[in-house]
């Protein structure tokens, strides 16, 4: 099964899918793309640290993505500036800052089309274990601290009071979040991963009465995205990751039909009445 490059592409891009899903609600609930676009940004640093120094490059990119996340925790703190401002410029900063590196190492032949717009179809067996490995540990914790940081998103002063520690909670999404990124950046690239933790969460939010059921459909919504953007990228020999983009927005667009509604549950208020 593993000796198609075809299958292998469906294997990894359905294990990405399941977890951007759920960790796209909380971005979507908590307006955190920037964040996230931020946190892609900053991957392209991390590959040209992993050149630079021969290391594991979705080790480079996790590492470099926490770091930035520590950076944003810290000068949110102590800056003057205002939590979009810094957004800006460390995404900006990190994303120019890795592009300049990687044009001095002349030495380095990097593809750099397939780190920005992802190359799912040459991913191996090695990366499909990193990808539903890491994506384990990832759905794990965030089920770990689904509670207390989804009380933070409603109410932060309710969820303190409570004794949750949204603090703690905050920083381990963050983490999860630099995660993600690390081994979704083979599949869509670091300028669409924003994209797919995001499109799925819209679409999903139509046909969807609760938190839980919405990380469910997110998901749901996240695997056909990337089955039907393959098949299409293969059909039509358009870019992979971008065809799965794609594919996101037409469900999106698909959810905003007033058909689309009638699928929803009813809240149990409407059902009563």
């Amino acid at each position: 099964m593993f000796d198609d490059f075809f299958t292998r592409a469906l294997i990894a891009g359905i294990g990405v899918a399941l977890v951007a899903g759920p960790l796209g609600c909380f971005i979507v609930w908590r307006r955190m793309a920037y964040f996230g676009d931020t946190l892609a940004h900053a991957a392209l640093l991390g590959v040209a640290i992993a050149f630079l120094f021969d290391v594991n490059i979705p080790l480079a990119v996790f590492a470099v993505s926490a770091l930035i996340s520590l950076a944003l925790l810290v000068l949110q703190r102590r800056a003057a500036l205002s939590s979009d401002a810094i957004l800006g410029l460390l995404s900006h900063s990190t994303l120019a800052v890795g592009l300049v590196c990687l044009a001095f190492m002349t030495w380095v032949r990097v593809d750099l089309m397939g780190f920005l717009f992802g190359d799912i179809l040459a991913v191996s067996t090695g990366d499909i274990v990193l990808i539903y490995a890491g994506g384990a540990v990832v759905l794990g914790l965030l089920i770990a601290i689904w509670r207390p940081l989804f009380a933070a998103t409603v109410n932060r002063e309710l969820a303190e009071a409570e004794g949750l520690e949204p603090d703690r909670a905050n920083l381990i999404f963050m983490l999860l979040m630099a995660a993600v990124i690390a081994i979704a950046m083979k599949i869509v690239g670091v300028l669409l991963i924003t994209a797919l933790l995001i499109i799925p969460v819209a679409a999903a939010r139509r046909l969807s009465s609760g938190p839980e059921q919405m990380a469910v459909v997110a998901a749901a919504i996240g695997v056909a995205s990337v089955i039907a953007g393959l098949y299409g990228s293969l059909e039509w020999d358009t870019p992979s990751g971008p065809s799965i983009v794609v594919a996101a927005m037409v469900f999106f667009l698909i959810g905003l039909l007033p058909l689309a509604g009638l699928l929803r549950s009813k809240p149990p208020q409407e059902r009563r009445g």
